[in-house]
């Protein structure tokens, strides 16, 4: 690819992300490469086109852009020193909730759907690896128990099961301080393979019963992967590109389903660093028409991923801008 080409390829993008029209040779000329002819760049956008990244929707209209020209684009953005210009604002309205995690990631993903008029997700990954702050279990009535656990930063999860074997209460309370003696200030998963023996050291009365308790917990904490919290799945009704009821209902079945998100936003968290997915680079079905952008976050100490959902035709500067300024203040308010 020429430079000329991918300047064509950056003001097609750019063009349609403002105006949403096709970009015709006169208005790449006349706002964005000046000094070359309409016909110069026609040919090239031509040329262009044979290679993918453009389409044209009719014969006689301009260029629109194809995933694989965003692509390029989104490069382009990533790749320049970006001025965080919301950032004061952002950092006054996050540091000013100064509640738990649960609503400080509520209020996070309306404030970033808000600003961006995209679907905002923020999710709290692996409750096996979050340091625990206590554990109770409730006698619901007969062998049905309910078990609330509570992990650094305020954030509660709670499970219900059955024991297939009774219990007296006396006894769950006893095995809920044993646990919490062992679990307290720990992750689950530095303290699951040396409870069996401390917890049923004295409780050999009940131990089928505790052992199942410790058995609930255990699957509940390793394969319950994230807790999400979402935003703005009822304005994206309002934008053209979701009037097309696929895309919606490809969106809202991502939200739905999590498990496919779950597995992006692991992704994510592996690499620590922006991610962005464009069209067909999605591996959910459905999703070819649309964009996710995810980044990394540490609100309240706690590892978390904080994501925005939109069409491709999304404004990547002004999503990226926001995402990265409401990572970094979480990051910063973490660190004080």
């Amino acid at each position: 690819m020429t430079e000329r080409q991918l300047s064509i390829i950056l003001a097609v993008v750019y063009e349609y992300i403002k105006t949403g029209e096709p970009a015709g040779s006169r208005t790449i000329v006349k706002k964005y490469i000046k000094g070359l002819s309409p016909a110069t760049i026609r040919n090239e956008m031509a040329d262009l086109e044979e290679m993918g990244y453009f389409y044209q929707p009719h014969a006689s209209s301009g260029r629109l852009p194809t995933a694989r020209a965003y692509r390029v684009y989104v490069d382009s953005v990533t790749s320049r020193a970006r001025h965080h210009a919301q950032s004061a604002d952002i950092r006054r309205e996050i540091l000013g909730s100064r509640s738990g995690i649960e609503e400080l990631l509520n209020h996070v993903t309306h404030l970033m759907a808000r600003l961006t008029n995209c679907v905002a997700v923020a999710a709290v990954p692996t409750l096996d690896n979050a340091e625990i702050q206590h554990i109770d279990m409730i006698q619901m009535g007969g062998n049905n128990i309910l078990a609330l656990i509570v992990l650094k930063g305020g954030l509660v999860h709670h499970s219900q099961f059955n024991l297939p074997y009774d219990i007296e209460p006396g006894m769950l309370e006893e095995l809920s301080r044993r646990i919490n003696t062992v679990a307290c200030g720990h992750s689950w998963n530095e303290v699951r393979s040396v409870l069996y023996q401390y917890v049923f050291s004295g409780l050999e009365a009940a131990e089928n019963s505790c052992r199942d308790a410790i058995k609930e917990l255990d699957k509940f904490l390793t394969e319950q992967n994230y807790k999400f919290y979402s935003s703005g799945a009822r304005q994206i009704l309002g934008l053209p590109h979701f009037q097309a009821l696929s895309r919606l209902q490809a969106v809202l079945n991502l939200l739905e389903q999590e498990k496919p998100l779950a597995h992006m936003i692991e992704k994510c968290g592996q690499s620590k660093a922006l991610k962005i997915s464009l069209g067909e680079e999605n591996e959910t079905e459905g999703m070819e028409d649309n964009a996710m952008i995810l980044i990394p976050a540490r609100p309240r100490q706690q590892k978390a991923v904080l994501g925005l959902i939109g069409p491709l035709r999304m404004d990547y500067e002004r999503a990226i801008n926001v995402l990265e300024s409401v990572a970094q203040v979480l990051d910063e308010d973490s660190g004080r």
